[in-house]
């Protein structure tokens, strides 16, 4: 049975920074295709970043965040971290992760940036 499992998360200022991490048991996150997603209030959940298995891995993010956001594979521990800087208000949200191409989603984890 596979689960994944988000941490970090939390509240910051504007301007601060956070880091989420995606670990999973059943699966091996080391050999998959990782994304990152996010749910605000009454918004439907959208794509944040993602991440492949080619070598270090190459890795895509949404306009929104690019240039604030990085996602990181650890293969020796099996987990997938996104580090969030220059956070927003607008980034407050729920956050996912998911393997690419699977029905595999974490339970999600609140970052909440005040004003």
């Amino acid at each position: 049975q596979v689960q994944m499992m988000e941490s970090g998360g939390g509240l910051v200022q504007a301007g601060g920074s956070l880091r989420v991490t995606c670990s999973a048991s059943g699966i091996f996150l080391s050999i998959k295709d990782v994304g990152w997603y996010r749910q605000a209030p009454g918004k439907q959940r959208e794509w944040v970043a993602s991440i492949d298995t080619a070598g270090r891995g190459r890795t895509n993010y949404a306009d929104s965040v690019k240039g604030r956001f990085t996602i990181t594979r650890d293969n020796a521990k099996s987990t997938v971290t996104l580090q969030m800087n220059s956070l927003q208000p607008e980034d407050s949200a729920v956050y996912y992760c998911h393997v690419l191409d699977t029905s595999y989603w974490g339970q999600g984890t609140q970052v909440t940036v005040s004003s």
